[in-house]
């Protein structure tokens, strides 16, 4: 089977994260970037069903130069091999945007499956698995927390708020997981070796006949106006009970509106 997992970059979600005031854009350069931890969930559920029906698996990144570190550290984890799309053209594109060049991409592949993470922890729109299949015209199964595949049939257990729900669909199809699917492997020190000798195919927007003014900023069909920081939390009120204790309580609930 021939298994493609989307790999994103991202400011690590455990830093102080910002937007650069020049164009209110995610700012990534001085950040310390890592892999998106959903997407390593879905390098792992890549890599079992390599392990159980054999295959290929293919590591699929947008970004800039140094998205490169994160495919590294994909690949120390097993898979085969990588695509680094990159273009200075990309930089301040959508989710629209990016889905038109992520399809262009896998257009080349010839996937059976892509497996991605349920969200990214710079974005958390959760919408690229749908537009991906929509772009491509295949089957989407989101937010899995199971995945059995047999032959070309796969079956998923769909995550909701009540429990799960049982969809089924066969390939090529998108898949995109939860952290509730399994757990991550650490890369070996062999891993890690041998993840410097795998191929990295490198894809302009001209190689994927993308044109640059459909992407970017000059392409976006959303954008962040204005920003500013969370303003530091202040003290809360105190209620000192002097015999009307309750009463002060239910005032302030009513004028905050809880009650």
């Amino acid at each position: 089977m021939n298994i493609v997992v989307l790999v994103k970059q991202v400011p690590d979600s455990g830093a102080e994260r910002t937007l650069s005031a020049s164009d209110n854009t995610v700012e990534r350069g001085s950040a310390n970037n890592v892999i998106n931890e959903m997407d390593e969930y879905a390098i792992e559920e890549a890599l079992k069903i390599k392990e159980a029906h054999g295959g290929e698996v293919t590591v699929l990144t947008m970004g800039p130069e140094r998205a490169a570190e994160s495919i590294r550290k994909a690949l120390s984890m097993g898979p085969d091999k990588a695509v680094h799309v990159q273009d200075d053209a990309l930089h301040g594109s959508c989710a629209v945007a990016t889905s038109k060049v992520l399809a262009a991409a896998l257009g080349t592949l010839n996937a059976d499956l892509i497996i991605c993470g349920a969200e990214s922890t710079d974005g958390r729109v959760q919408v690229m698995p749908h537009m991906l299949a929509e772009r491509l015209g295949i089957a989407a199964l989101t937010g899995a927390r199971k995945l059995t595949v047999d032959g070309s049939q796969l079956t998923a257990e769909r995550q909701t708020d009540e429990g799960y729900e049982v969809v089924t669909a066969a390939t090529p199809a998108v898949v995109s997981v939860w952290d509730t699917i399994n757990e991550p492997r650490y890369p070996s020190f062999k891993g890690i070796m041998a993840a410097k000798k795998k191929p990295v195919q490198s894809l302009s927007l001209a190689d994927l006949g993308v044109p640059a003014d459909e992407v970017g900023h000059a392409g976006a069909t959303s954008a962040v106006v204005e920003f500013a920081k969370r303003p530091p939390r202040s003290a809360g009120t105190k209620v000192t009970d002097e015999g009307n204790g309750g009463a002060q309580l239910v005032e302030f609930l009513a004028t905050e509106k809880f009650v």
